[in-house]
Formats: C-alpha cells, sequence, structure tokens
C-alpha cells in the first residue's frame, strides 16, 4: 500500500538501505513489515518469514477529513496519509510500554534494541538480520546481575512480574475489549495508566486510549501551534486537547505524535 507517511514510533524498527524494517511475532508467524520511500510516497508490505498466519493491520489516517483549528490541522493535513501498523504481540506492546517508562525515547529505543540483540530471537531476513524482543520466559529467567549490565537493573521488576502475569493470564487478556484490557492490566504491579493506555493504542491504533496529554503529544502540539497558549498541566491540557479534538481525538493524538517522529528524527535513519 502506498501511504505519505509510516508512523515509526515503535523501537522494533531498524534503518536498512531497503528503507525501514521491522520483525513482528502475531502467535507462531513472525512477520518482516518494511517502509520504502519513493518519489511518490512509501510503499508498504507485510511478508511471512516463519510460519503463516494472519496479516498484520495497517491502519491508514487520511488527515484531509481532519476538522478543528486551522493553526493544528494545517501542518497535519499537509504532511499526508499516515499509516501504521497494530501491534500484534501483546507481550511485546506491554513490554515496550514498560521500557519507555520515564526514560526519554531516545533511550528507551536504544535499551529496547540492545535487550533484543542479546536475549531476542534472531531472524534472518533477505536485508539483514533483526530481532524479536525477548519472550516472557525469558525475561523470567533472566538473573539480577543481567539486567544489570545491560543498563536495565530499574526495568526488571516491572518486566518480570509482567512476564509472569502475561504468561499467566494472556490467552485470556488477548480476548478482552480494549478498555478492559487497559483496566486489566493495571492489576499487575508497577503497572500505571500511563503504561496501560500506550500498550493498547500499540496494540489497537485506538489513540484516543493513549495517555493523550502526556509529554510527547504536548511537546508536540506546541511545535504545531506555538502561537497558541497551551496549558502547563496535563489534566488542563487533556481538557483542552480532548475539547479541540472532539470525536476524532484518536486521530488528532495519532497524527500529532506522527508528525512529531517525522520532525523529531530520533530514529537514526531518516524518518518516512
Amino acid at each position: 500500500m502506498l501511504v505519505d507517511a509510516v508512523m515509526i514510533d515503535h523501537p522494533a524498527w531498524m534503518p536498512a538501505a531497503e528503507g525501514l524494517l521491522r520483525v513482528v511475532r502475531r502467535r507462531d508467524t513472525v512477520w518482516l513489515l518494511s517502509c520504502r520511500q519513493g518519489s511518490s510516497g512509501c510503499t508498504t508490505d507485510a511478508q511471512p518469514l516463519i510460519g503463516s498466519g494472519e496479516r498484520p493491520v495497517l491502519d491508514v489516517l487520511d488527515p484531509s477529513t481532519l476538522t478543528g483549528p486551522d493553526d493544528l490541522v494545517a501542518p497535519l493535513r499537509d504532511a499526508g496519509r499516515v499509516g501504521r501498523w497494530r501491534n500484534p504481540d501483546l507481550w511485546d506492546a506491554l513490554a515496550t510500554s514498560i521500557v519507555r517508562q520515564v526514560i526519554r525515547a531516545g533511550q528507551a529505543r536504544k535499551l529496547y534494541r540492545l535487550f533484543s540483540q542479546t536475549h531476542g530471537q534472531l531472524v534472518d531476513t533477505a536485508y539483514g538480520l533483526l530481532w524479536l524482543f525477548p519472550t516472557a520466559e525469558t525475561v523470567l529467567e533472566l538473573p539480577e546481575a543481567e539486567f544489570a549490565r545491560l543498563g536495565m537493573a530499574f526495568k526488571r521488576r516491572p518486566l518480570q512480574m509482567a512476564a509472569a502475569a502475561y504468561l499467566e493470564h494472556g490467552d485470556k487478556w488477548a480476548d478482552l475489549d480494549p478498555l478492559l484490557l487497559r483496566d486489566e492490566v493495571q492489576t499487575v504491579p508497577r503497572i500505571g495508566p500511563w503504561t496501560a493506555g500506550a500498550t493498547v493504542a500499540d496494540l489497537t491504533n485506538d489513540y484516543a486510549l493513549y495517555p493523550f496529554a502526556d509529554l510527547a503529544v504536548r511537546t508536540w502540539a506546541r511545535r504545531l501551534a506555538p502561537e497558541r497558549a497551551w496549558p502547563s498541566s496535563e489534566p488542563e491540557f487533556a481538557a483542552v486537547w480532548r475539547e479541540l479534538a472532539g470525536d476524532q481525538l484518536s486521530s488528532w493524538t495519532l497524527l500529532t505524535l506522527a508528525w512529531g517522529v517525522r520532525h523529531a528524527n530520533t530514529t537514526g535513519a531518516a524518518a518516512f
């Protein structure tokens, strides 16, 4: 499918000569996702590498349908149609959100990739080697010293508690309504509203469930419309953002974050 841009917020996206690549696990199937930039846009593709099964879902958002103040929506419209793959792996989505807790995106990306390359599943593709995040079983078995060696000491307890909960409840969680899933994962120690919301948004692309008043959204909203008097506190910003977005809250939030990823260019490669 041809789109103008692809959302590459997930740290598994890796730069390659062919564009940007990522491997994802969907049950027993491993898929290669790719984005290749051309003169007319970005060509997306998903190919099964191991096994066969249901294809990962690519949602495409058309910002031409956005309504609202021009200072906010005009830059999003100019960016064109944005595609984002839903994360098909509940464990990866949960673990990624835990890795992202309370640290900057660049540091989270570095830790995620190092942890994956050290203890994750190696996947050989036609374009080179890629890695999946370590399984819940692997995370549970790793000793404390190994987390410390990889700079992940402060992530050990939440990751291992989440891994134990996922192995016990993951099958049930996979069938839950997104709102119920957001509540259910918060029963796990060290998982709060931000982590739960980010996890469910990653799985569903429903960014009305994302913690839309977090630092990332506030930062890029201010960059989109610097002349606007934005509230400084999260609750006040959340109220303003929700009122401005109305029933387009998910699209506004996802497209704003996608715009921010492209303009930050923090992936180590040109952001599509």
